[in-house]
């Protein structure tokens, strides 16, 4: 394995909720933190839907409550308890079968002492998700009522599949995700990236790349901001990052072998030298213009600062995930003999990820 040290390099990530962890993790991997938050929590005008969906769950009408984020658990009962008794609709919960989308929605509930039926394992997407209820509950599922706790934006892919396995599916938002009030930070983050003040970007959530394009996009600097990546490792999370990164013509350099916080800086900072080396020695052939794999799969600039959902609502189909390419999961990378190599691919789960 290689030694974890960023040994210099300048890292910038768009976390919000955990910006100190983050900041002190790239500390301690030996890089020079930026934490420019891309995105802020806002409570919804109305929490109509909680009170729908409690008062539904209360008469016995949801049948399965799928929960996707911890943050979710808490905005939800924070929500219906201002207008139901808190013991009342816990109880009522516990008498209902419930899924997670992976730990953190698990350990919300645990503290609230509901247990969950079925939790997906990681990298929890929408597809892990679905699985997860085709096995919990097989050909049962045509017949149930579930409830969706939703965060920040709905997810077209995720509602969609449900709507084909079961026999209805109830929309919970209970919060979404809009844009900094002071934008000042994340413009002078977009200018040092295309002027090549920053070595290695790391996205932790698909909204962090929506924001940071619709920035970009309002400053006129978007082609200046996507030569720039071209001589910065990118490194995203996991698929559903990616998928969004891929969406704005931005081909990450690799994901972590887990889809968490710690992961994701230190196999950044064991790689990410190697990359910056082998990406830059390629932009210098490089001339100004674009080239096809970095345009935008959907040129159509997002309108809304709202959520995630402005963006992806615009098709209202799953995107492609690449021109044929896919970033890097292999814990074992970069293989043997890749030097001058730009580009990755998945090849598969047992192989060494290859040119």
């Amino acid at each position: 394995m290689a030694h974890a040290s960023f040994d210099g390099l300048r890292v910038l990530s768009l976390e919000s909720r955990r910006a100190r962890e983050t900041e002190k993790l790239i500390r301690t991997y030996g890089g020079e933190p930026f934490v420019v938050p891309a995105m802020r929590e806002i409570k919804l005008d109305s929490n109509r839907a909680a009170f729908d969906f409690a008062e539904r769950l209360l008469r016995g009408e949801v049948d399965v409550v799928l929960f996707l984020t911890g943050v979710g658990v808490r905005a939800l009962l924070e929500a219906v308890q201002s207008k139901h008794d808190r013991t009342v609709f816990l109880d009522a919960l516990r008498k209902t079968r419930i899924v997670t989308r992976g730990p953190k929605p698990e350990a919300a509930l645990r503290e609230l002492g509901i247990k969950s039926a079925a939790s997906a394992p990681e990298p929890s997407t929408w597809s892990e998700v679905l699985t997860t209820m085709d096995r919990a509950f097989g050909d049962e599922l045509g017949s149930l009522r579930v409830a969706v706790q939703e965060y920040g934006a709905s997810n077209p892919e995720l509602l969609a599949g449900l709507t084909d396995r079961s026999a209805e599916v109830i929309k919970v938002p209970v919060y979404q995700w809009g844009l900094p009030h002071d934008l000042q930070p994340l413009r002078e983050a977009i200018h040092a990236v295309a002027n090549s003040g920053i070595d290695v970007i790391l996205f932790t959530t698909a909204v962090q790349v929506i924001h940071l394009m619709m920035v970009a996009q309002q400053m006129g600097s978007v082609a200046d901001l996507m030569r720039g990546l071209r001589s910065t490792a990118v490194i995203s999370v996991g698929p559903t990052t990616t998928a969004e990164l891929l969406h704005y013509g931005i081909t990450p350099d690799f994901e972590p072998s887990r889809p968490k916080l710690g992961f994701l800086v230190n196999e950044a900072a064991q790689y990410a030298g190697q990359v910056l080396e082998q990406k830059r020695k390629r932009a210098v052939s490089l001339g100004p213009d674009l080239l096809p794999e970095e345009q935008p799969l959907d040129p159509t600039s997002p309108t809304s600062i709202s959520t995630a959902e402005s963006s992806r609502s615009r098709t209202g189909h799953r995107w492609p995930r690449s021109r044929g390419r896919t970033a890097c999961r292999c814990a074992g990378w970069p293989p043997p003999g890749a030097s001058g190599c730009t580009s990755y691919r998945r090849c598969d789960p047992a192989s060494p990820c290859q040119c």
